[in-house]
C-alpha cells in the first residue's frame, strides 16, 4: 500500500470554482472515450488514441482495480456547468521518503483554452503541499507542448531543464521537460492571493 493510500483509504473529493474532483467511475465511459479517442488529447502523452469503447472500458476497469489496492492516485474532473466528466488530475508519483510528488493531467480538447487544466492543476497543487506535506511538487511535458508548459509556470513552477531524447514513445525519441515548484515558494505565493 503507498504513501497517499495510506493516508486516505479512499479517494477524497475535491472541488474549485468551476470544477468537482472525484474517482473515476464505469458511468464516465462514454466521456472519457470522447476525449481519449481524440489524437489531439495524446499527442503529447505517452498513450495512443483509444480505438473503441469496449477499449475504455478495459481501461477503466484497469483504473478501478488500481484504486482498490491504493496504486492509483488520479481524479475525474467533473466540469460542474455541464455535469461532463472532462478529463483527469493527480499524482502520477510520490516519493515519500523525498517528499516529493508528481502531477499530471488530461483534459478534453472541447474544454482547452479556459484555464480549466489551470485551475485543476492548481487545486493538486495544493492538496500535495497542504494534505500530503510534501517539499516539492513537480511535472513533466514533452518538448512541443507549450500548453502544458503555461500550466505549470501559471500554477508558479518553473522550468528546470530538458532530457534529451530520454523517452522512446511512438516510434521516437522525445525530449522531456520539468518543472517544479517548492513549499516555500508555494506558501509565499498563496500569502499575498
Amino acid at each position: 500500500m503507498g504513501f497517499f493510500s495510506r493516508l486516505f483509504p479512499k479517494m477524497p473529493e475535491l472541488e474549485t470554482e468551476r470544477l468537482k474532483f472525484r474517482s473515476i467511475k464505469r458511468s464516465d465511459v462514454k466521456d472519457v472515450y470522447e476525449y481519449s479517442s481524440n489524437p489531439r488529447t495524446s499527442q503529447y502523452l505517452l498513450w495512443s488514441p483509444h480505438t473503441s469503447v469496449e477499449y475504455t472500458k478495459k481501461f477503466i476497469d484497469i483504473i478501478l482495480a488500481k484504486y482498490k489496492i491504493g496504486e492509483y492516485q488520479d481524479w475525474a474532473i467533473v466540469h460542474k456547468e455541464s455535469k461532463k466528466m472532462i478529463g483527469t488530475c493527480g499524482f502520477t508519483r510520490i516519493d515519500e521518503q523525498n517528499k516529493v510528488a508528481e502531477i499530471g493531467y488530461v483534459l478534453n480538447p472541447d474544454f482547452w483554452g479556459c484555464g480549466l487544466a489551470t485551475e485543476a492543476a492548481k487545486r493538486v497543487v495544493q492538496f500535495a503541499f497542504e494534505n500530503l506535506g510534501v517539499n516539492r511538487v513537480e511535472a513533466k511535458f514533452m518538448y512541443g507542448n507549450d500548453a502544458s508548459l503555461n500550466v505549470m509556470k501559471k500554477i508558479g513552477m518553473k522550468l528546470e531543464g530538458y532530457y534529451r531524447e530520454s523517452i522512446f514513445v511512438k516510434g521516437k525519441y522525445k525530449t522531456v521537460g520539468v518543472a517544479s515548484i517548492l513549499k516555500r515558494e508555494y506558501v509565499l505565493q498563496n500569502k499575498y492571493n
